[in-house]
């Protein structure tokens, strides 16, 4: 075992050289782009165009522009091939409603059923950790995830579904980072019942009430989503209604209980404990969300989301929190890329509330809150062969500053931020708190099987005195500084078989600063260098 771990640790810089070679080597295939057209792979004719251009060119308003959904989630949902594809941007297919190899026909097409799932395996490794002690400076990771979705309609307006993910980690240390967003095995993620409720809001409307136990994405993701690189996912239990006018405006009005993940602690993690989660009302977060359909040549989004959290109890099963109170309104603006076009996004979000600085029971302080999180980027997508885009990104979110009367670190909620700043799991230093970090993104897009980006973003503090993002270093003095580095990333993907398995590799390499050189707390390591080799066969 720990031959393996000296191995794949000592040559985690291969997969960058890896990378290299299968980015050179890798046609754009127009055949096989082809193939998947002939065989069916993409039957809807207006997304299906002979040229790439064209079919680049097809609508994606109404659509989140950063990352495509889970299988399941467009399984669950019903879209279709050109949903699917909306979803993604360029071409390359991430995600899929139509498996090679479905479980699906292997039980005989079952009328008003749906059935699938995937499994999921990724070795991954870091060098020269980043977070002080007691993280391991060099640590390895196996995760494995397997999913089972069934929707079953009865007929009468209401789908009865459900989902079960085992999600296992393997070859970490006793004292590995890995934590509850890694393990959760064997868990019922979704239970719901989903009511039909088109005719009752009508003109050419489309909107549901979901019920149970679900998963969710709403908006750009970065304050709800339900996790994709993360080998946990987040999940809540309460009520969501979901509307879709005829003019293409959306709304999502929810209230929910989110899931605590079980075991929380290590000897269950490492055990791969099987515990169900559990919801109460010590944790609720509701809200709602409108899209404004073609808004100055873009999509309007305005939001707002409450939560509240509450320590439950105080016997040896009790959960110490911040007791957070806090209400999150905003705003997002955006134009989704099209080839030979300019594209662009603006997000604005105020915090404010009640909230603890620490979860610590002797702590009973309620501070005022008073955060904010600001994104912007605009891109262009060249309309030749591979199909470039370049964009420039700009992050800006608050961190605690030295007030003692006001708690000024911006809450992500339960957002996902790998399509952003690089890999989470043993990585995943870069958050939406304390965080100043502009950047470059070169994306390549050849054909639907194959698709490859790399990242460059320098990273500040905004706050000099408070943590930087989820690095746990601190200098409480601020004679540390806030520049905290230099992040350069890159990823390849390609379907090994479209439809069915896809590989998905990349590295990231942290240049540290001085502050991640030069804090009280910051370990005496080398810049850090992460890497992983993932493979996912849908089902």
């Amino acid at each position: 075992m720990n031959s393996l771990k000296s191995y794949f640790l000592g040559s985690t810089a291969g997969l960058a050289f890896l990378s290299t070679v299968l980015l050179v080597a890798i046609p754009s295939n127009p055949a096989q782009a082809r193939s998947l057209h002939d065989e069916g792979g993409c039957s809807e004719p207006d997304v299906c165009s002979k040229t790439q251009a064209e079919r680049q060119a097809q609508g994606r308003q109404g659509y989140a522009p950063l990352a495509a959904p889970s299988w399941a989630d467009t399984y669950v949902q019903g879209w279709s091939e050109k949903q699917v594809q909306a979803l993604t941007f360029p071409y390359f297919k991430a995600a899929t409603t139509k498996p090679v190899f479905t479980l699906y026909d292997a039980l005989g097409r079952p009328d008003n059923l749906k059935i699938g799932g995937s499994f999921r395996s990724r070795i991954e490794g870091i060098n020269n950790q980043f977070r002080p002690a007691p993280a391991p400076q060099d640590d390895v990771l196996l995760a494995l995830r397997t999913n089972i979705y069934a929707e079953y309609d009865t007929g009468h307006k209401i789908k009865i579904g459900g989902e079960v993910f085992d999600s296992r980690g393997y070859l970490q240390k006793p004292n590995s980072t890995a934590s509850t967003t890694e393990v959760n095995a064997l868990e019922l993620t979704q239970a719901y019942l989903k009511f039909d409720l088109s005719e009752q809001t009508g003109n050419g409307s489309n909107s549901s009430l979901t019920t149970g136990r679900f998963t969710k994405d709403v908006g750009s993701r970065r304050l709800m989503a339900r996790n994709d690189y993360r080998n946990t996912i987040n999940a809540f239990t309460g009520a969501s209604f979901d509307w879709q006018g005829a003019n293409k405006d959306q709304m999502t009005v929810f209230w929910t209980m989110p899931h605590n993940r079980l075991p929380n602690d290590v000897p269950g993690i490492l055990d791969n404990a099987i515990v169900l989660d559990e919801e109460n009302l010590d944790l609720q977060f509701y809200g709602s969300s409108y899209t404004f359909a073609n808004v100055f040549g873009g999509t309007l989004e305005l939001y707002g989301y409450g939560l509240y959290e509450d320590d439950t109890g105080s016997g040896l099963r009790s959960l110490q929190t911040r007791n957070r109170r806090l209400f999150t309104p905003g705003f997002r603006l955006w134009k989704a890329p099209r080839p030979a076009q300019w594209d662009w996004e603006v997000e604005t979000t105020y915090q404010t509330g009640r909230a603890r600085e620490t979860a610590a029971i002797t702590d009973r302080r309620d501070l005022h809150v008073s955060a904010y999180f600001f994104h912007t980027q605009a891109g262009y997508t060249f309309n030749t062969a591979w199909l470039p885009r370049v964009s420039f990104q700009y992050d800006q979110a608050s961190g605690d500053s030295a007030n003692p009367a006001t708690f000024t670190r911006f809450d992500t909620l339960f957002g996902a931020r790998r399509w952003e700043y690089g890999p989470t799991s043993l990585y995943g230093a870069v958050q939406r708190s304390n965080l100043i970090s502009p950047g470059i993104r070169l994306e390549v897009t050849p054909s639907p099987i194959w698709d490859a980006f790399v990242t460059y973003r320098p990273l500040f503090l905004a706050d000099a005195t408070d943590s930087f993002a989820t690095t746990g270093v601190r200098d409480r003095t601020g004679r540390s500084g806030n520049f905290a580095g230099q992040q350069i990333e890159t990823r390849l993907r390609y379907w090994l078989i479209p439809d069915a398995w896809l590989m998905d590799t990349g590295v990231t390499y942290l240049i540290k600063g001085k502050f991640l050189q030069t804090a009280p707390n910051a370990p005496a390591t080398a810049d850090t260098f992460y890497g992983y080799l993932q493979t996912s066969f849908f089902f």
